[in-house]
C-alpha cells in the first residue's frame, strides 16, 4: 500500500500548480481520498478531500473557490489544482486515504494511509 505525492515546487504569489497523488498496490475507487498540509510550527491540516464516487467534495475555508481535488480512480490518481497560490499556502502537502466512502472527514485520525508529501513554497 503506497500513496506517492508529487508536483511541489517553488512557485510565485498568483501562480497555479497541480499536485498528485499515485496509489500503488491496491485501488483508491473505495476510499475518500483527501489532502492535508502542515506548515512551519504549524499543525497539519485538511485541505480538501472527495468521496469514493467522487460526487462530494470538501475544503478547507481558506482554499475554497482556490483549490479543486479530482480523481481518475482508472489512473488510481488524485490531483489537487491549486490556483492564485499566496505565500501562506506554503506548506508539506500529503494526500491520504480514508476507509470511508460517502464522507468526507476532516480530521487527519480517520485517514489511514498517507504519502510521504510534497513540498509547495510560494513565494510573495
Amino acid at each position: 500500500v503506497q500513496l506517492q505525492a508529487s508536483g511541489g515546487g517553488l512557485v510565485q504569489a498568483g501562480d497555479s500548480l497541480r499536485l498528485s497523488c499515485a496509489a500503488s498496490g491496491w485501488r483508491i475507487s473505495n476510499y475518500v481520498m483527501g489532502w492535508f498540509r502542515r506548515s512551519p510550527g504549524k499543525e497539519r491540516e485538511f485541505v480538501a478531500g472527495i468521496t469514493g464516487n467522487g460526487v462530494r467534495t470538501a475544503y478547507a475555508d481558506s482554499v475554497r473557490g482556490r483549490f479543486t481535488i479530482s480523481r481518475d480512480d482508472a489512473k488510481n490518481t488524485v490531483y489537487l489544482e491549486m490556483i492564485s497560490v499566496k505565500p501562506e499556502d506554503t506548506a508539506v502537502y500529503y494526500c491520504a486515504a480514508d476507509h470511508e466512502r460517502v464522507i468526507v472527514r476532516t480530521l487527519s485520525k480517520f485517514y489511514n494511509y498517507w504519502g510521504q508529501g510534497t513540498l509547495v513554497t510560494v513565494s510573495s
